[in-house]
């Protein structure tokens, strides 16, 4: 790449680091990487590159100066780190790590014979955790966060077998561990299995596993999750009673704190590299992951004298393993179509050994990866596992060879509706929605959810089990037409007279269902409750609703204007009902459904109140109630619920990690106030 000029530099950097801060949320907070580490780690070296060859360009939020990820929005509450827990500068070469030694005898002037040694232990692929001990007993655990604050995982820790709730023998006053808690591979497989029998969330990896199922607001869900823990250094102490990193981490084994089996005292680089290899030979046969080594200067005192950089220690170091690759044929190219509708093209290969693990498949991601690969059936490609976990295809062998290209569906191979990609989404989807096998699981949960039609005793465990007798093969008719199944169902394990008939009578309870309620439990792409609700104030029944979106599709510039016109529609939301209304499937299920139910024509209904004629924005974490439910609140009270601050708004209710609304608020001079304040607004009008 040619050296970029000052204001190329500047526009690169800016662009890494709202990348890198997107990459970051992903993987510390959300736990739901999309990038590979070797990807990301190319990110955070060219921006040290750049940052290197343009100092004076170093931007605030820099991500050289920051450690994780900000934790605004957990349901966990928060701890302050006594002393923060920082992050590892990375090596990626044999001369980095030469270099880093090289770079320590400079700073400490010491001559190239002088003793100098390091330990090395396995890195390994989990979630930072501070453990504080106070006379040897266990007072609080937290995750790492952004270095200066994380959440209070202290319940949840208890459930880790590892991590011992009193440490043995002589311990100082206070002390706080620091290491890693993880998932072994085994666990891993096992956790992924139950998941996908349970219809749950499959995790990526081992650490995104560990990280989910540690960050729980229940701890009941952590407790039958396999974590493990082991200690790699310290915090905070009243007393460290070693004078080196190797001798202070036998004495916390002492204690009973686990510690990496592969730690080991080394005197030369030549030794650190020695024993990198070594443990890069045996890794594939490691019970768990690990992406690297990692080195610390031994003598605490030199670490001392050493001290830190922005955001990581002088005295330690990663040395990352490169991720491993193999080549093999792409035999077959799958479809798969997901929950919410998304088809994902999935590669069956023939089976390679990478890393220890036979691969038969890999994720094709979406129809844009596959023309960018020049992917067809038969080829011959590069696979690597991506964080040593995720298979991915890194190149194509036989791209110039003349066959054609592979064709993406334009039709749901499950249901047969047709699949669309909307403007500016690479995302195939398919529009069968309600009617499609591979979706109707999750179109029915949210159908009978509280924010839509809110059917009592109609959960998870039951539709999935009406779906599997055949019941609900129709769609969100064949709810109201569970009465005829009545005498098959009592008598079914957990169904009695009583459960079967508070069922029913909920069902039929419904049968006169708000008309905007219905259209959100419809699960039409884009049209959320409170665009369900600005719909229905419109058009006031569905009948007019359809015709108008049918109209629009046909190209009617008047249909069209009407819809776009309503305060919150735009394009992609008028796109999104007609293809839903033009889906042949899709008109089937909504005649079926709307000849059990009779929606009355859709009525604002407003109480007077203190915000009525007045534009409220909520902003933040809401505890008490959805966004939506606080939203339709404010409906209720005559006020107009926007979505961004601006001169014209009234009032701003703000929760927990309100961000730039509130600050946005604060300069304009508009009226901010907590989500206690607006309940009793709520409560005055009555």
């Amino acid at each position: 790449m040619s050296e970029p000029t000052e204001a190329e530099a500047a526009n690169e950097l800016m662009r890494l680091a709202k990348a890198i801060a997107h990459h970051n949320r992903l993987y510390h907070a959300e736990d739901t990487p999309e990038i590979s580490d070797a990807e990301y780690d190319a990110l955070v070296r060219r921006n040290e590159a750049l940052e290197a060859a343009f100092p004076h360009l170093i931007r605030p939020d820099s991500p050289s100066r920051i450690v994780g990820h900000e934790i605004a929005a957990s349901p966990l509450s928060k701890v302050r780190h006594e002393v923060r827990m920082m992050s590892l500068e990375n090596a990626f070469s044999d001369d980095e790590v030469d270099e880093f030694v090289a770079r320590i005898r400079r700073f400490l002037n010491l001559s190239d014979d002088a003793p100098l040694d390091f330990t090395a232990e396995d890195k390994i692929d989990g979630l930072s955790c501070s453990l504080r001990y106070e006379d040897g007993k266990l007072v609080r655990a937290a995750t790492r966060g952004d270095g200066e604050v994380g959440e209070d995982v202290t319940a949840n820790v208890a459930h880790v077998p590892d991590v011992p709730q009193t440490l043995r023998g002589d311990v100082p006053a206070v002390f706080e561990v620091r290491g890693e808690i993880y998932m072994a591979k085994q666990d891993f497989a096992a956790l992924n299995a139950a998941q996908q029998e349970a219809g749950g969330k499959i995790f990526a990896t081992p650490r995104n596993a560990a990280a989910g199922s540690l960050r729980q607001k229940d701890p009941a869900i952590t407790a039958h999750r396999a974590l493990r823990f082991w200690a790699h250094g310290w915090g905070a102490a009243s007393a460290v009673p070693e004078g080196s990193q190797f001798a202070m981490m036998r004495r916390m084994s002492e204690w009973g704190l686990p510690v990496s089996p592969d730690l080991v005292l080394c005197h030369s680089v030549e030794d650190l590299l020695r024993h990198y290899r070594g443990i890069g030979d045996r890794r594939a046969g490691l019970p768990y992951d690990i992406d690297g080594v990692v080195y610390k200067v031994d003598d605490l005192a030199l670490q001392g004298r050493l001290g830190f950089v922005a955001k990581a220690p002088r005295w330690a170091l990663a040395h990352k393993f490169p991720a491993e690759r193999a080549e093999t044929t792409l035999e077959r190219i799958d479809i798969q179509v997901g929950r919410t509708g998304k088809l994902t093209p999935v590669g069956r290969l023939s089976g390679v050994l990478v890393g220890g693990v036979t691969v038969t498949n890999v994720t094709l991601h979406n129809r844009d990866e596959i023309a960018r690969l020049g992917l067809r059936e038969g080829d011959r490609i590069v696979i690597q596992r991506a964080g040593d976990v995720i298979p991915q295809v890194v190149e194509n062998l036989t791209r110039d060879e003349p066959r054609a290209a592979f064709v993406f569906p334009d039709h749901c191979p499950v249901c047969g509706s047709e699949a669309v990609a909307e403007e500016g989404e690479v995302d195939v989807r398919c529009t069968g929605g309600l009617v499609c096998r591979a979706q109707q699981f999750e179109r029915l949960r949210h159908f009978v959810s509280r924010g839509a039609l809110d059917i009592e005793g109609l959960g998870e465990k039951s539709i999935a089990e009406f779906l599997e007798l055949g019941w609900l093969a129709n769609g969100p008719g064949d709810i109201f037409r569970l009465k005829d199944h009545r005498s098959e169902l009592v008598g079914r394990e957990g169904w009695q007279d009583k459960s079967v008939d508070n069922l029913l009578a909920a069902i039929e309870a419904k049968r006169e269902p708000d008309a905007a309620r219905l259209l959100f439990g419809l699960g039409i792409r884009h049209v959320g409750a409170v665009t369900a609700r600005d719909l229905m104030k419109r058009f006031g029944d569905l009948g007019a609703l359809r015709l108008a979106a049918e109209r629009a599709h046909a190209g009617d510039a008047d249909a069209l204007a009407e819809l776009t016109a309503i305060d919150g529609v735009g394009p992609v939301v008028v796109e999104a009902l007609g293809d839903f209304f033009h889906e042949e499937h899709n008109k089937t299920v909504w005649d079926d459904l709307l000849s059990e139910v009779d929606p009355p024509p859709y009525v604002v209904e407003t109480t007077a109140s203190a915000v009525s004629g007045k534009t409220v924005v909520f902003t933040g974490k809401l505890e008490t109630m959805s966004r939506d439910e606080a939203k339709a609140q404010a409906e209720r009270l005559g006020a107009k619920a926007a979505g961004s601050v601006s001169p014209k708004t009234d009032l701003v209710v703000a929760g927990p990690g309100a961000g730039s609304k509130l600050k946005k608020a604060a300069e304009l001079g508009i009226e901010v106030i907590d989500e206690a304040a607006w309940a009793e607004i709520v409560k005055a009008a009555g």
